[in-house]
């Protein structure tokens, strides 16, 4: 019987823990990630554009997300496809041709007050030992990077910020009752669950004395 009343003082500590409990929170990142191909599939680019020297016939990918490392990064939304960019533009001497494909992402990657532009590709002619991010550049100004030379801004977009941290719920709850919100306090299945256990504890005791002394009521 001590044990059971125990556990129940337990079950009642616990409850404020629970009444305060709110969503886990993840950092992630909203930044342009770049995206390598010279097939069907893109593969996250281990350097960035400003190094990369891309040969003639590669297809560059920019995606513009809110992301916690390059294992979570969302792809560009759709397949590289070399001939469906730059099919139109034919081989020149001392120059190589870049497929790009620039995707921006959804609203929900937009920072507050900008609106992510349309996905866009674009076929670039440049130099042969030029990098991706000239090939960029030579389609998609204005850029914009940092001190540290990561790339900020693709034709303008975003309007500011450069790799900014921001905290995402890692899982969705429902949104409490009108009359809970309005009030302020906890919802009615809690308050409920915890007069259970306030009934259950009061009746054990009950039961304790009686056992111990007959008669009493």
């Amino acid at each position: 019987m001590r044990t059971r009343i125990l556990a129940l003082v337990l079950a009642l500590g616990a409850a404020p823990a629970l009444l305060g409990a709110g969503p886990a929170q993840a950092a992630g990142y909203r930044y342009w990630s770049f995206w390598l191909s010279s097939g069907g599939t893109w593969t996250y680019a281990t350097e960035g554009p400003a190094t990369a020297r891309p040969t003639d016939g590669s297809v560059n990918g920019f995606r513009f997300s809110v992301s916690e490392d390059s294992a979570d990064s969302a792809q560009p939304r759709r397949t590289p496809d070399f001939k469906a960019i730059c099919g139109g533009t034919p081989p020149k001497a001392d120059t190589k041709r870049i497929a790009l494909l620039i995707d921006s992402g959804t609203r929900a990657d937009a920072p507050s007050g900008d609106a992510p532009p349309a996905l866009r590709v674009a076929c670039a002619r440049v130099r042969k030992d030029a990098t991706s991010a000239e090939a960029l550049a030579s389609v998609a100004k204005p850029l914009r990077y940092n001190s540290q030379a990561l790339l900020c801004a693709i034709a303008g977009y975003p309007k500011s910020g450069c790799g900014d941290q921001v905290s995402t719920p890692e899982q969705k709850q429902s949104a409490p009752a009108a009359s809970d919100a309005e009030e302020g306090g906890p919802s009615l299945g809690i308050v409920a669950g915890i007069a259970v256990i306030l009934a259950l504890g009061g009746a054990a005791v009950w039961k304790s004395r009686r056992r111990k002394y007959p008669g009493t009521s």
